[in-house]
């Protein structure tokens, strides 16, 4: 009995070394919200932590009166400051933000916040039949998120819909229907021949809708520019790619990691790109990132022997949302050396247990993971350290 206290002991003190406390930041049912959904976190150059997710005014439906909310952190996540309503679209749906901060432009040398965002007129069913649109656009902050600049719709920059009724450009052969960011945080080239090129992962659907959801397909869109001009990836080859981030690896290149929307496999979508994103070298399904049609977030760490370091999270489970876990790769995301586990449920007595996620570096050793916890009741934030 006293060895099995101690090892109990033991495995309590371990837990507790690698992932602190679960902080809720936004919980369903208050701040005039019914429900709070798709988080997504960024830290800018004075060390503030900026948490986003979509404030649901009404319910948990994705389509509805849906604002882009914030909260800020001045102390690596441990207090969260009061809601700050950053998009708001009247009745309709603002969503699928994703932030990242540009702190590559001369013009600002404090660092310029992005933030990426969808908006649609109908839901996604109804979008995917070509009776409604979603729109794409940004707004940039240059106070660490006080305030922020009025809306720019880059929709015709990178989208392709075909609705010449609502606006005489979007009249566009492709015919793509439903589209959203990531979601989560975009991305910006910290290094070598893409240094600050701004990439945000994207998917869209195109034509009528497919059964087995292969109208679906993941790609981006990216700047050079600071946000002036606009150019959209190609598609990856693996139809039903669905909800994506991306990451910087070593030597210029950039990762993909895409959910399948199918389900027929049951593991994430990985692409590579060896131009920065524009085009794809290779893409394929990691049996190691095991997942149950769900987000996905990853986040370059750092290098160690001329690879990057990368970190994934998601609910690494085949059947339900649940038992959320960290992985982190030495070697550019071709093998997953370290696994924690962060939050999950064994029982079967609760469904979703912890969904969608976003990762955000806190010092050499420290993540922070913003993330969907039982059931949609909250969204709760931690620290991890690894090695």
């Amino acid at each position: 009995m006293k060895k099995f206290i101690a090892t109990l002991l033991i495995l309590s003190f371990f837990l507790h070394s690698f992932c602190q406390d679960k902080i809720p930041v936004f919980v369903s049912g208050t701040e005039g919200y019914k429900s709070f959904r798709i988080p997504a976190i960024i830290r800018l150059p004075n060390k503030v932590l900026l948490a986003f997710c979509e404030g649901r005014v009404n319910g948990a439906s994705d389509f509805g009166n849906v604002d882009i909310v914030m909260k800020k952190s001045a102390d690596n996540g441990k207090t969260w400051s009061a809601l700050q309503i950053i998009v708001d679209a009247d009745s309709l749906q603002a969503g699928n933000c994703a932030p990242v901060v540009d702190t590559n432009d001369q013009a600002y040398p404090q660092g310029r916040i992005f933030l990426f965002y969808n908006t649609g007129n109908n839901n996604e069913g109804q979008v995917r039949k070509g009776n409604g649109i979603r729109q794409v656009w940004y707004k940039t902050s240059i106070d660490d998120g006080r305030s922020w600049s009025k809306g720019v719709n880059i929709t015709a920059e990178v989208h392709r819909p075909r609705q010449p009724q609502i606006n005489q450009v979007y009249n566009f052969s492709e015919d793509w229907r439903s589209f959203a960011n990531t979601p989560g945080h975009a991305m910006q080239f910290q290094k070598g021949k893409y240094k600050g090129r701004i990439f945000i992962s994207a998917n869209h659907s195109q034509d009528a809708p497919k059964k087995d959801f292969t109208d679906y397909v993941a790609n981006g869109y990216y700047t050079d520019d600071h946000g002036k001009t606009f150019r959209i990836s190609d598609n990856v080859s693996i139809a039903g790619s669905n909800e994506s981030m991306a990451a910087e690896l070593s030597n210029d290149r950039l990762m993909m990691n895409s959910r399948n929307q199918r389900g027929d496999i049951r593991a994430r979508i990985v692409s590579i790109s060896s131009d920065g994103g524009a085009t794809w070298d290779t893409t394929y399904f990691d049996k190691t990132l095991i997942d149950p049609v769900n987000q996905g977030s990853i986040l370059t760490l750092g290098s160690t022997h001329g690879k990057n370091i990368i970190a994934f999270c998601n609910a690494a489970d085949v059947k339900s949302r649940n038992h959320l876990t960290l992985r982190i790769s030495y070697d550019d995301g071709r093998t997953w050396k370290r696994s924690y586990k962060i939050d999950g449920n064994d029982t079967d007595s609760k469904k979703d247990y912890t969904a969608y996620s976003d990762l955000v570096k806190l010092g050499k050793n420290k993540i922070g993971l913003l993330y969907e916890k039982d059931n949609y009741k909250e969204i709760v934030f931690t620290a991890v350290t690894w090695k």
